[in-house]
């Protein structure tokens, strides 16, 4: 394979015995180092090279401005913007960032093309005028500011380039415009320097005339490169751009059009292969590598072109280990890099301030950002682990300045400073606290260097961002918030990237695109051949229309799919191997759908090429979910006993019942359910409140019989014990707003109906008497297959007399109906969880009886706040489902069944033969 570069270098060098007085433009600053290496190969005598300049830097050269970056043009749009708008109507920095970086867009079009700046603006004014139209003889105000803005685009225009050109300084587009004016004069002063325009395809319409006038004054030639297939097609966009340059311009009426070249018909092996999702098409890019390096070690002439630059970390994570040598051509977007989430919680945490507080979750965000780790390590100790865990036990929702930073060792409290004084809407403070951490994390890193070098250049080119935006502020006093200098940074991290360096010539190429522009390769790798990436698809970021880009002839979508069309077609002109990988799945509103390339691939395709399809199938190895099964071993063992000498609850004993695991989990290893912050109240801190509440009012009663005014002097302070109540269980909370306020009181309302039912019973004449509150119960299991003390114990709501009736009583916060305390199946009550309410009366009634045996009638049950109105619900057995209840009351009897029951259960626990195994729940 000859590239064409090196047809370029051996025409060049045929044609001129002294090249040092030569200019060689080509359409990027990449191509110029494949160029020049290309020209180090063919000339065979000591001599100096020719000047090898970028499009871009020609008419830099030309124009003699030097072209400015985005974000510097943007504020000194903005100064204009300001001298030109009256005050009252002038918008602040951060909105008016988002439409002037669309209407630079446009200024940069207009003036490449060329487009006579009065005549368009005109237009656009014309067209909203009409847009606009209404019935009403004068135009609202908000219409009149509207009309207004689009009539101020020629002044705003005007500002603009009278300001910056004042200073030396040009937007691109402008650039050109300028070159174009200052065009004859470089001409009379190069009138020997003959130049060559290599590898162009679409060029503006001030690229156009600059070429156009070189060529015609005899001091250039144009190399261009195409396709006979394609050139010589009509239909096909691949050389829409070349076929008009071949029959508008005057030179190639009388002169040859070099070059047309028939490549592409050469014998290729080309794979189009279909991937779901980007990562298996970078993983199979790794494979496609791997393979390809069996045969040529150096992979010298291969190429990895990504369509989606986002496949880029993918990408590199999938590349064969054997792969010594690589060049990125490309850079890593720093708003993709780790370090900018860190900034970005900084921000979040601002901007959820609130009297001198900061919002939990923005606090445990920066706590737990990893990228900060090294400044909170003290002697194998993460100091911000103890203070996110102070905030979720005590609840807090807005977290004081002063409590984070006092919980920071005396060492440390300057980090905690950096990170957590509120910058007060103050950009410069937040920028010096910025570039504060940056070096404060540089120090933390240093002394380790060779184990974090890509931490260390993360943060010299976030300190150069910083750098740059501090500098920005103090020229220009624009950004007076904090939004308006998040929009900023946002900016600058969107449109700045972290190069790589290595060495271009040699090993596998990684590159987007637009690099591969006049550069060839053996084999190429091409992912993401799917339509809106390649090509592009009818993106608009423009505030002129359609039909008035087709009008003035600038670009529009048709002219971007053909650029793209172009360099796709290109890049295979002199490939043998080609593979093009598409994602076969739908990633939003990109994906799934092939490009339109690879149909005109089959459609083009040459009796030389072999052409085959296929999908990848990714191997994903079948996980099959396996119940969790422990063996009970000496230390497990151990651990129930002691869980058996102190005494079994009931609770741990329905955990069991619902799943063995999970009380493995919790009674065993002592792992208990993550601690978060409650910003609203949860169930079981409700139920918590609710029986504390209850505790307090009736625990002065115990061994008494309540009567009617006793409940009624209790309603006076239900408001004051609920709140008390709240302050102890849900720490510094607050219960005074939003859902919580309501929980507040539905709290309130619980104890208050519960109250007003006490009343009403009592009212009947039925006497109360009050026997415990909260009570704490223990009783012995004997069971003769075990060799050590079984107890089982636990605490019981309340335990009172009605009427001669001893009743056992469980409070539940939820909801619980009659059905739900009844069995049928004694063997049931240990093997299913919804028979656990059931359950848990019962042991306490066992407990109780295991103290006194029952001297009276006796009931266990549940008082159910949900189900307030169905009052006490009895435990009861049925002869079986849907049938009547046959017995309420708890006898000896019924404790025998229980105890059965019970010992089986325990047994099992404590049965170093039956595993652990876990349910599916």
């Amino acid at each position: 394979m000859k590239s064409f570069l090196s047809h370029v270098v051996s025409y060049i060098l045929e044609n001129n015995t002294n090249i040092s007085n030569l200019t060689l433009v080509l359409p990027s600053k990449r191509a110029g180092v494949f160029l020049k290496h290309e020209l180090s190969q063919q000339i065979k005598k000591t001599s100096f090279a020719p000047e090898i300049l970028s499009i871009e830097e020609l008419v830099e050269e030309i124009s003699g401005y030097t072209s400015v970056s985005n974000t510097e043009l943007l504020f000194e749009f903005y100064t204009v913007y300001k001298e030109l708008t009256p005050k009252d109507a002038q918008e602040p920095f951060d909105s008016f960032s988002k439409w002037a970086q669309i209407l630079l867009q446009d200024f940069n079009e207009i003036d490449r093309y060329l487009i006579p700046q009065k005549d368009i603006f005109n237009y656009l004014g014309a067209i909203q005028e009409i847009n606009h139209w209404s019935l009403e003889k004068e135009p609202t105000t908000l219409v009149k500011n509207y009309l207004t803005f689009w009539n101020k685009l020629q002044e705003y225009y005007d500002g603009l380039t009278e300001k910056i050109t004042q200073k030396g300084i040009a937007y691109q587009g402008l650039v050109y415009r300028e070159a174009v004016d200052s065009l004859e004069f470089y001409l009379q002063k190069n009138e020997n320097k003959k130049h060559y325009f290599i590898g162009f395809n679409a060029l503006n319409t001030a690229e156009e005339k600059i070429i156009q006038e070189f060529l015609e004054v005899g001091l250039a030639e144009i190399l261009w490169d195409t396709d006979h297939i394609f050139f010589e097609d009509p239909e096909h966009d691949a050389s829409l751009f070349l076929r008009r340059h071949r029959y508008d311009w005057n030179y190639f009426k009388k002169n040859a059009f070099s070059w047309i070249a028939n490549n592409f018909s050469n014998k290729k092996n080309i794979e189009i292969i279909g991937a779901p999702k980007n990562v298996t098409q970078a993983k199979h890019i790794g494979e496609i590598l791997q393979k390809i390096q069996q045969h040529d070690e150096n992979l010298q002439d291969v190429a990895v072109v990504l369509g989606d630059e986002q496949l880029l970390i993918p990408c590199l994570n999938s590349l064969p280990k054997e792969i010594e040598k690589l060049n990125i051509t490309m850079g890593f977007p720093l708003k993709d890099i780790p370090l900018a989430t860190t900034f970005n919680n900084l921000y979040i945490l601002q901007e959820h301030h609130r009297n001198n507080a900061f919002y939990y979750k923005s606090v445990i965000n920066v706590l737990s950002d990893t990228n900060l780790r090294p400044l909170f390590q003290q002697k194998n100790k993460n100091v911000a682990t103890d203070i996110i865990h102070y905030i979720q036990s005590n609840n807090i929702i807005y977290v004081p300045t002063e409590t984070v930073v006092e919980r920071f060792p005396k060492d440390i409290q300057d980090v905690a400073s950096i990170l957590f004084t509120y910058w007060n809407n103050k950009p410069k403070t937040a920028i010096q606290n910025c570039i504060t951490l940056i070096r404060r994390l540089k120090t933390s890193l240093i002394d380790e260097r060779e184990k974090h070098l890509l931490a260390l250049e993360y943060l010299y080119r976030f300190n150069e961002v910083f750098n740059q935006l501090q500098l920005l502020t103090k020229q220009h006093n624009y950004i007076t918030d904090i939004k308006s200098l998040l929009a900023l940074y946002k900016e600058v991290i969107s449109t700045e990237t972290l190069d790589f360096k290595g060495e271009p010539l040699q090993g596998l190429q990684l590159m987007g695109m637009l690099e591969t522009r006049v550069l060839d390769f053996k084999t190429v790798i091409l992912s993401s051949v799917n339509e809106g990436i390649l090509p592009s698809g009818k993106s608009n970021n423009s505030f002129i229309p359609f039909d008035l880009k087709k009008q003035f002839n600038l670009p529009t979508y048709k002219e971007k799919d053909a650029i793209y069309t172009y360099h796709f077609y290109r890049l295979l002109h002199r490939a043998e191997n080609v593979y093009l990988l598409y994602n076969t799945e739908a990633d939003g509103l990109n994906g799934g759908e092939k490009s339109r390339f690879l149909m005109q691939l089959e459609t083009y395709a040459m009796p030389n090429h072999t052409i085959s399809q296929h999908v990848v199938i990714p191997n994903v190895p079948k996980i099959t979910p396996k119940l969790q099964i422990v063996q009970k071993e000496a230390h497990i063992l151990k651990r129930i006993k002691d869980i058996a000498n102190k005494g079994f609850s009931p609770s741990a004993l329905t955990s069991y019942i619902r799943n063995p695991i999970d009380f493995y989990y919790q009674k065993i290893l002592g792992i208990q359910e993550y601690e978060a912050v409650e910003e609203t109240v949860a169930a079981n801190t409700l139920g918590t409140v609710v029986h504390d509440t209850l505790e307090l009012l009736y625990k002065p009663f115990e061994g008494k019989i309540i009567v009617v005014e006793d409940i009624k002097a209790m309603f006076a302070s239900v408001e004051q014990l609920v709140s008390d109540n709240f302050k102890k269980t849900y720490g510094e909370g607050n219960i005074h707003r939003g859902k919580n306020l309501i929980i507040f009181n539905v709290a309130k309302r619980y104890v208050t109906n519960f109250l007003n039912q006490e009343l009403q019973t009592l009212k009947t004449g039925k006497t109360l008497r009050i026997l415990q509150i909260e009570q704490t119960l223990q009783a012995k299991i004997d069971i003769p297959e075990l060799d050590f003390p079984v107890y089982i114990g636990g605490k019981v709501d309340r335990v009172d007399e009605l009427d001669g009736v001893l009743r056992i009583i469980d409070y539940k916060t939820g909801k619980v109906s009659q059905s739900d305390v009844e069995i049928v199946d004694w063997d049931l009550l240990t093997q299913d969880y919804k028979f656990s309410k059931s359950f848990q009366v019962l042991a306490y009634a066992y407990m109780i009886y295991q103290k006194q045996a029952f001297q009276q009638d006796t009931e266990a049950g549940i008082i159910s706040f949900k189900n307030l109105q169905s009052g006490f619900l009895k435990f009861g057995t049925k002869d079986k489902p849907g049938s009547r209840t046959k017995n309420q009351l708890v006898t000896s009897e019924t404790l025998d069944d229980f105890i059965v029951e019970l010992k089986r259960l325990i047994f099992e626990i404590c049965n170093q033969t039956i595993p652990f195994t876990e349910k599916e729940v």
